[in-house]
């Protein structure tokens, strides 16, 4: 350590003054700690610098230790409801069926006198918007029953005219028939009844289809069904449950 403890040979003399004391071993003293004090230094920048490490690694997002701060500034995916376009279609005209039913020459005058309310202002009438002809807007199908078991009595189809009129295209009465809308087609039903069957109770029903053509309905399928006899009566009995036969 020529130069900042003294000579060479290890005297305690530098410029010809003692550096620590009067004694050889008073250098060697100061040797230690300077040493001692570089050991120190590079304690503490080595410390220095695992602090920066640390410091650093926090700031870099390191998967180590959790991260602090304010948010990231990356945009936030957002999910757009979406929208349901408004229907364009324009809602069907209702129509008052009874005053059309009493005013339509096609429907018997029996079905037109007996056609009153059932309480009130309610009459036995359900009517069915929907295609069925050719027509530029919608054809109504219109059902009388009677007022004490709701039996059909006449179902009526009528088609629009250009100018917001109705034309009578196809009548059928007689007892419990049913006109529904199927898929474009029109659907009617009709209870058959034997002498001896009750209203609840007919023998079967004969179910027939018309599709419209040429200006007119067609029968396109006749479905007949014969109920059986023997259930509905309430008579019967449950069996008695019987134990399972064991191995």
């Amino acid at each position: 350590m020529r130069g900042l403890t003294g000579s060479g040979d290890g005297g305690g003399e530098s410029g010809g003054r003692p550096t620590d004391g009067d004694s050889g071993d008073g250098a060697g003293h100061g040797r230690r700690r300077l040493v001692a004090g570089w050991a120190a230094s590079s304690t503490a920048l080595a410390g220095l610098a695992v602090f920066g490490l640390f410091t650093a690694s926090c700031s870099t997002g390191g998967t180590g230790t959790r991260d602090e701060g304010p948010a990231g500034t990356q945009p936030v995916a957002q999910v757009t409801p979406s929208v349901t376009a408004p229907s364009t279609a324009k809602p069907t005209p209702r129509i008052d069926a009874v005053a059309l039913l009493k005013a339509d020459t096609k429907v018997s005058e029996r079905v037109r006198t007996d056609l009153k309310p059932c309480t009130g202002d309610e009459y036995p009438v359900d009517t069915s918007y929907g295609t069925l002809t050719d027509a530029s807007s919608a054809d109504v199908v219109v059902n009388v029953m009677t007022c004490g078991d709701s039996v059909g009595v006449g179902t009526y189809v009528y088609r629009p005219r250009g100018n917001g009129t109705y034309e009578n295209v196809f009548t059928v009465e007689q007892p419990a028939v049913y006109g529904t809308i199927d898929r474009g087609d029109l659907v009617v039903t009709t209870q058959v009844y034997g002498q001896k069957d009750a209203v609840a109770y007919p023998s079967g029903e004969e179910v027939i289809t018309y599709h419209w053509a040429g200006g007119r309905f067609g029968e396109q399928d006749r479905v007949h069904n014969d109920f059986n006899r023997a259930v509905g009566t309430g008579d019967g009995e449950f069996p008695a449950p019987v134990e399972p036969t064991k191995n």
